[in-house]
């Protein structure tokens, strides 16, 4: 199903075509993404919904560079991610996409700020720059002066914020989040959804919410449903 839009293309920061992936072959093969296409974008909160194995995990995965796709293109803003080489590849991952994991993947023998500037640290910046630059981003996401805390001694909904830090802090572009709202209550997960709308989401990024939580469905701007790889349905927001 092709989501058209009457948004200008200059607007449009992923766009996949005939995205096809597929796992094994023969009798074994299993077909994890069948042909989906859409348009993702600048200045959208864009939620992929659907039950277990529908496709809405892997989908992410292609479009940030992890998984090649079988057949078909993944174009970020107006150009072929999959047509770069590993090192170019490697840098669209490093500078354009930032990915929050469910389970946060946080170091445990971090503090909270190094595992935030670890970003930069890959990039090759000053410890102490990084630092300083990390506890600024903790501030954002309403952690200030918790840079010298462990991980563990966070709350689930505090270490989702310190994982939004690290997915934010070198700025990309496009922000996806897998399931962010798994392993915390239905209060703390609205107030994590309600505020990286209000505060993260802006005219220059587009945020990917993968998600099978319906109690969030009123934050997305739209609503993409998946089933057996292909995508069915778009829905507006209901906020």
């Amino acid at each position: 199903m092709n989501s058209d839009s009457v948004k200008p293309i200059i607007n449009q920061a992923i766009v996949p075509t005939d995205l096809t992936k597929w796992f094994g072959e023969g009798e074994t093969k299993k077909i994890a993404v069948n042909d989906v296409r859409l348009v993702a974008h600048f200045g959208e909160m864009l939620f992929i919904v659907g039950p277990s194995g529908s496709g809405k995990t892997t989908m992410p995965s292609m479009i940030s560079g992890i998984l090649r796709p079988n057949t078909g293109k993944v174009t970020v803003k107006g150009a072929d991610i999959w047509t770069l080489n590993n090192d170019q590849l490697a840098d669209f991952r490093l500078n354009t996409i930032g990915f929050v994991f469910q389970d946060y993947h946080l170091f445990p023998r971090l503090t909270t700020a190094e595992n935030v500037a670890i970003p930069l640290i890959l990039k090759q910046r000053d410890w102490n720059e990084s630092i300083t630059e990390a506890n600024r981003y903790l501030e954002i996401v309403g952690l200030k002066d918790r840079g010298e805390i462990l991980p563990v001694k966070l709350s689930g909904g505090e270490q989702q914020r310190v994982a939004i830090a690290r997915a934010i802090i070198s700025s990309p572009e496009i922000l996806i989040l897998d399931e962010p709202t798994a392993s915390l209550d239905g209060d703390t997960g609205r107030m994590i959804i309600a505020f990286v709308k209000e505060k993260i989401l802006n005219e220059k990024r587009c945020i990917l919410i993968v998600t099978h939580d319906a109690r969030i469905n009123e934050y997305a701007d739209r609503i993409m449903h998946m089933e057996d790889g292909r995508l069915t349905a778009f829905d507006k927001g209901t906020e």
